[in-house]
């Protein structure tokens, strides 16, 4: 998973060195297995405004633009990109700027026409692969602004998560960690909400309740597709995800920063009612990907009244999908038990950001509230009215179970003096609530059931080598029950 440092700092306070940072995160199980820089730090890479452009007279693929760069005189550009209109935004290079990859920018002519700087994308800029044609930037960015201005340097950290911690698959649950690891406060986006009102709805059928205990759905009518702000198209690629449009982004989104997996449908591509149910034996599904899936009749669907919709949990459908003619949609989010996501997802050979974190097992107490967050950045974005009840079938999983603790056990087996408020400051921190017969354990801490768990936690936060080593045995010389062993030994591998 890509964790940004940015959105982290956002959440909770973090070390000035790197490196300790990630030290830190090794040291308490989570593998760090790289670093990356991002962000656009080029000297003389300008916001530049399109004010007019014509093709050029020996080149039909080329266009003369003439731009603004903020310096008071137009200057001409001759680009082979298509992606742009008059009055679009876009980062322009400069005589004298160096891209990544040494390639120096320089004035000159292509086809006899006079070209002063360059129209970038992307990918020449290093941000992100797509090379298809100009980087469109936001309307408010001001014409003449240093590019790095919009897209400030930022640290990615690539970490490997262990099966057993679906909890740290997302911003909130990473930013969680370290607090507790730091003993910092943990600042929460103040856009989250409680989840909204909810209620049973005739609209869902639930045909399979092993499989999917609780489905939610909620109505978002007069949105406007289209791309999404900065802001959010950064955090995306900080992230690894490929921004799409707004809806979608906002999705994934939430899933990058709560780590519930959501899904839009085009609400005018649903015939009648919902069903979650099992695929038919042979039915077939075109993926978000463009490829067509034949499914067994264990794959779990999401499917209106006369076709599968979404393979669930793992990818949406192609012709169930969210594009710009869409103006009414249908937010899904909901609780899958894991295995059943796991098993598709490898008999498919089709994994996602999604079933990743499905298959691992995600919040129940969180369906609701990312959907409630989704929502509210859609209305936002997207504009539209949302419905104020989300329609439910089935119910959330109970996961809050109430472990033992004692404090003297726990330093019995770390051979160490933990003290009563240390050991509540940990408990705390990673989302535990004190009751009278132990601590009761969030439903986003599933891995959490015994009394050494917690000490394990602890153990974590203080650091194996803040615990004295001792030495609890000695050798013993060979006794015959040895010599016995080891010829009964010799003997079976023999």
């Amino acid at each position: 998973m890509k964790v940004s440092l940015n959105w982290l700092k956002e959440l909770v306070a973090l070390p000035a060195d790197t490196d300790a940072l990630a030290d830190l995160l090794t040291k308490a199980g989570v593998e760090v297995e790289g670093i990356e820089k991002d962000g656009v730090d080029i000297d003389k890479v300008v916001v530049a405004q399109i004010s007019s452009f014509e093709q050029h007279p020996d080149a039909e693929r080329l266009s003369v633009c003439q731009v603004d760069d903020g310096s008071g005189e137009p200057r001409q550009i001759v680009c082979g990109a298509k992606n742009f209109k008059a009055g679009d935004k876009v980062p322009l290079a400069l005589p004298g700027a160096v891209l990544p990859g040494d390639f120096k920018i320089k004035v000159g002519k292509l086809r006899g026409v006079k070209s002063e700087g360059m129209m970038c994308s992307g990918k020449e800029l290093g941000l992100g692969d797509d090379a298809a044609g100009l980087l469109i930037l936001s309307p408010d960015a001001p014409v003449g602004a240093p590019l790095a201005s919009l897209y400030a340097g930022d640290t990615i950290l690539d970490l490997e998560i262990t099966p057993n911690r679906p909890d740290l698959l997302s911003h909130i649950g990473m930013a969680r960690e370290i607090a507790t690891l730091l003993d910092q406060p943990l600042t929460l986006p103040a856009g989250v909400p409680e989840a909204p009102a909810a209620q049973s709805s005739d609209c869902i059928a639930l045909e399979a309740p092993d499989a999917c205990p609780f489905y939610t759905a909620r109505k978002i009518s007069g949105v406007k597709i289209g791309p999404s702000p900065e802001w959010l198209v950064a955090k995306l690629e900080a992230a690894g995800v490929r921004p799409i449009n707004n809806v979608v982004d906002i999705t994934n989104y939430v899933m990058m920063e709560m780590g519930q997996p959501l899904h839009a449908f085009d609400l005018a591509k649903i015939n009648g009612s919902l069903r979650i149910r099992t695929a038919a034996a042979g039915e077939q599904l075109l993926a978000l990907d463009g490829e067509t899936y034949e499914l067994a009749s264990h794959h779990l669907v999401i499917a209106d009244q006369s076709a599968p919709l979404a393979i669930a949990g793992v990818m949406g459908g192609e012709l169930s999908g969210v594009t710009e003619a869409t103006t009414d949609i249908l937010l899904e989010s909901a609780w899958f038990t894991p295995s059943g996501i796991r098993r598709a997802s490898r008999e498919l050979g089709l994994s996602s950001d999604s079933s990743y974190r499905f298959e691992r097992g995600t919040d129940p107490a969180g369906v609701l509230r990312a959907s409630a967050r989704a929502a509210a950045l859609i209305v936002e974005i997207a504009g539209g009215t949302a419905d104020e009840i989300t329609a439910t079938a089935g119910t959330a999983p109970e996961f809050s179970p109430v472990v033992p603790f004692r404090l003297e056990r726990c330093n019995e087996v770390l051979g160490s003096a933990v003290s009563e408020a240390q050991a509540t400051q940990i408990l705390t921190g990673f989302g535990l609530t004190k009751v009278a017969d132990g601590w009761k354990v969030p439903s986003f801490r599933q891995d959490l059931t015994r009394e050494i768990d917690l000490i394990e936690e602890i153990a974590r936060v203080i650091g194996i080598e803040a615990i004295p080593a001792r030495i609890l045995s000695r050798p013993a010389a060979a006794s015959d029950a040895d010599r016995r062993h080891d010829q009964a030994m010799t003997l079976r591998r023999a």
